[in-house]
């Protein structure tokens, strides 16, 4: 953009002469009177070698002289044109506005993305490579180093396991950030509400009048389509009555009832009415009487519902294993097993959950039996489950022949993967006998 020139107008009358006079004054010079502004622009122009404007007959205002100075630049060959020195006129110095081009550095601040794409270039490596080795060592990092060298951690390898948790850090129903201690409780509370033998105590029930009572618990929880956890909450809370009051014959089935009644109303969203267990148990029981026998078991067990059942460890531990469909069956049908069995409340609910896992790897052939994943989760290693592992195949092995075939038929249908069916791991068994033998 050709620059703008500032031209004033040519004064006339009096007041051009009064200004001339001024100026000889000042000046103490007698010059000649300007007759046309464009005879000194062409006279300068002439002596610096600049292109001469065009000669014109009328006055010069500013936007035309603009324009006669955009056609003279285009006359000289596209010559760039210096700005035109200050011209003096009538004792007053006219100065021509420049325009000052200033740099200006742009400050260009990366992106997360375009930090990562940096990342490929050789050049941003070689940089980010001579910064790290210009890192200073910090006293914390000195000292942390030497805390670690006197426990002996230095040397020690990185955990290989996963985070089996990674994938729900953004569900917030997984409690991701503190799964951990939660389990950890659970540890610790399965201690305190461990049921021990309590069949001693008790005169006219015995372990297979239990083992009938759970096998038809399990019908009635599958009748009613009820939730897993609310089977292994009510044969719970059948061993907690049972270990504090003695419960004659004729009160056993009414018992467990009862405890699925309980069950259901602390677990299920819809649970069902006491009319359905009436109707369910062929009214051999009536209304006041489960009722009644509600508020005595809630009594003898102080309120105290909220117990780590084996089916909160078995939810973990199937997690930790990376487990499919079919591997998920057979664990709970391991577990279920293992509820009709009186002896099996000599185990912990997570020793019960982990050998079931056990024992289903052992079932399927999955390759390694046991990974330092479940061994971490779990907290136990191989050979604490394989005593408890042994008798759940055991279980396996005789349920079709056994005369409690209510689990045996239900993980035999299609629904469920057909795996009461799958070959019982005989391996762990032999392996089992033969230590017994030897001890």
């Amino acid at each position: 953009m050709a620059p703008k020139v500032m031209v004033p107008q040519q004064p006339r009358g009096n007041a051009v002469a009064a200004g001339k006079q001024k100026a000889a004054i000042a000046d103490g010079k007698n010059r000649r009177a300007l007759g046309d502004i464009g005879n000194v622009v062409d006279a300068r122009c002439a002596a610096e070698g600049k292109p001469q404007l065009p000669q014109v007959s009328r006055p010069i205002t500013r936007s035309f002289g603009a324009q006669l100075l955009a056609k003279a630049q285009a006359a000289a060959a596209n010559k760039p044109l210096p700005a035109v020195p200050p011209v003096a006129q009538e004792g007053k110095a006219v100065r021509k506005k420049v325009t000052a081009k200033v740099k200006v550095e742009e400050v260009i601040e990366k992106s997360p993305r375009a930090k990562k794409e940096s990342k490929g270039n050789p050049e941003t490596k070689n940089s980010s490579r001579e910064a790290s080795s210009k890192k200073k060592v910090t006293l914390t990092s000195v000292l942390t180093s030497r805390s670690k060298y006197a426990c002996g951690l230095s040397g020690k390898p990185k955990e290989s396991d996963h985070d089996i948790d990674s994938a729900d850090a953004e569900d917030q129903l997984a409690v991701a950030e503190y799964v951990e201690d939660i389990y950890k409780f659970y540890k610790l509370a399965e201690v305190s509400i461990q049921i021990h033998d309590y069949m001693d105590s008790q005169y006219e029930i015995n372990s297979k009048m239990r083992a009938i009572l759970v096998d038809w618990l399990i019908e009635v929880h599958s009748r009613f389509e009820l939730m897993p956890e609310t089977l292994y909450l009510a044969v719970h809370i059948v061993d907690r009555y049972l270990s504090t009051r003695s419960c004659c014959r004729r009160d056993l089935q009414l018992a467990g009832m009862t405890a699925m009644l309980i069950a259901c109303k602390y677990e299920e969203i819809w649970a069902p009415e006491v009319n359905d267990f009436v109707c369910i148990s062929d009214r051999a029981y009536n209304r006041e009487q489960i009722l009644v026998m509600e508020k005595s078991i809630l009594n003898h067990l102080e309120w105290s519902l909220t117990v780590p059942t084996a089916y909160v460890f078995l939810l973990r531990f199937l997690k930790a294993a990376a487990s499919d469909k079919e591997m998920e069956n057979l664990v709970f049908f391991f577990a279920e097993m293992s509820l009709v069995e009186y002896c099996m409340i000599a185990y912990c609910p997570s020793i019960l959950a982990a050998s079931a896992v056990y024992a289903a790897r052992c079932t399927l052939h999955r390759t390694p039996l046991w990974t330092e994943t479940l061994k971490r989760h779990t907290s136990y290693p191989e050979q604490q489950l394989r005593e408890c592992a042994s008798r759940m195949v055991h279980f396996h092995a005789t349920a079709a022949d056994s005369k409690l075939k209510v689990v045996f038929s239900k993980y035999s249908s299609p629904q469920l993967g057909s795996v009461a069916l799958l070959p019982p791991a005989t391996n762990l068994l032999l392996s089992d006998s033969r230590r017994d033998t030897a001890s």
